[in-house]
């Protein structure tokens, strides 16, 4: 017959510190008390303060990590899910809530961003569909694939593995990912850019997926930057970076290409990306203007990153080019 596991009580961890204190073995402990050793073993190590095992230490310790593992609504102000549920809506992930609570708040942990999780995909808030303003609406993540290698071949294409090491490590600022987002049924798309560092992210529309239309969108985003803002490009192996040597000759930049079908080495464009989807889905139209897309992406830019330290986008990015300046 199989014997229902309780929790360790107060008084139990009142015996266990004396008996700890005294040198008494772990078996002798869980015999005394009717628990398996491993219980004891766990106990003793998981509840243990700086200076040994105190039954006063070890019982807040239990209360405090079953305080913080309980759902939002149970123990957080109701200020707090007014918070959460208004930056959902806006489009704010989980991680960027806490964050922005969490430096708001001088850096105590108002909310971790797993309790926000909890809290959206609670059966009880079923009704609300929190997750339809998550990135993705489904909870766990896919396999994703790199889109498809461009067949004629692309010329002098250096590989992302002969990129500088500092440009890998995101050290230093001018490094852009560049990527397309399609239309329905291929019908037009959206050339997007992101700055590795700052994370600051750009899109240009484009009436059709090619080589011309896409290196014009990439000058067009580039051009009006500062050198020091414009050092290299790193793309994937489609068709509209076929024409990426024109970025070297007129922009001085560097050029590099992923692996082919390896989307995750330029992750950071690939995210953004889905950012945008957010606003414009895969079945969606590009009935949108170049203004409306415009002010998508500042909404992009303006929202807080944990990779950031909390900060935005557009602060990071505009912080390097005034010191640039200035310098």
């Amino acid at each position: 017959m199989t014997t229902q596991y309780t929790h360790i009580t107060a008084h139990e961890r009142d015996l266990l510190a004396q008996w700890n204190t005294l040198g008494w073995s772990v078996r002798a402990m869980a015999r005394r008390l009717g628990r398996s050793p491993s219980s004891i073993s766990t106990e003793l190590r998981r509840n243990r303060g700086g200076d040994g095992y105190f039954s006063s230490i070890a019982q807040h310790l239990c209360v405090r990590r079953t305080h913080h593992s309980a759902h939002p609504g149970t123990h957080h102000p109701r200020w707090v899910l007014a918070y959460l549920e208004d930056n959902l809506r806006r489009g704010w992930s989980p991680e960027q809530i806490a964050g922005e609570l969490k430096k708001r708040h001088a850096g105590t942990t108002i909310i971790c961003h797993e309790s926000i999780y909890r809290y959206i995909y609670d059966p009880a808030n079923h009704q609300d569909r929190w997750d339809e303003y998550l990135p993705r609406a489904h909870r766990k993540r896919r396999h994703r694939y790199g889109r498809q290698v461009y067949h004629r071949g692309i010329a002098n294409r250096i590989s992302i593995h002969d990129r500088p090491e500092g440009v890998n490590q995101k050290k230093t600022f001018g490094h852009w990912e560049l990527d397309v987002v399609e239309g329905p049924r291929h019908q037009g798309g959206m050339v997007t850019a992101l700055e590795r560092v700052s994370r600051y992210y750009q899109a240009k529309l484009i009436p059709a997926i090619d080589s011309e239309y896409g290196i014009a969108a990439q000058l067009d985003i580039l051009t009006p930057l500062p050198r020091s803002a414009r050092k290299s490009a790193t793309f994937d192996n489609g068709k509209e970076n076929y024409n990426h040597e024109q970025l070297r000759r007129k922009l001085n930049m560097a050029t590099y290409f992923c692996d082919p079908y390896s989307a995750w080495q330029k992750g950071s464009n690939e995210y953004h990306n889905g950012l945008l989807r957010r606003y414009i889905p895969k079945k969606a139209p590009l009935t949108l203007s170049q203004t409306e897309l415009n002010e998508i992406v500042a909404e992009i830019n303006e929202k807080p990153r944990k990779c950031l330290n909390w900060a935005t986008p557009k602060e990071i990015f505009t912080h390097f080019l005034y010191t640039r300046e200035k310098g």
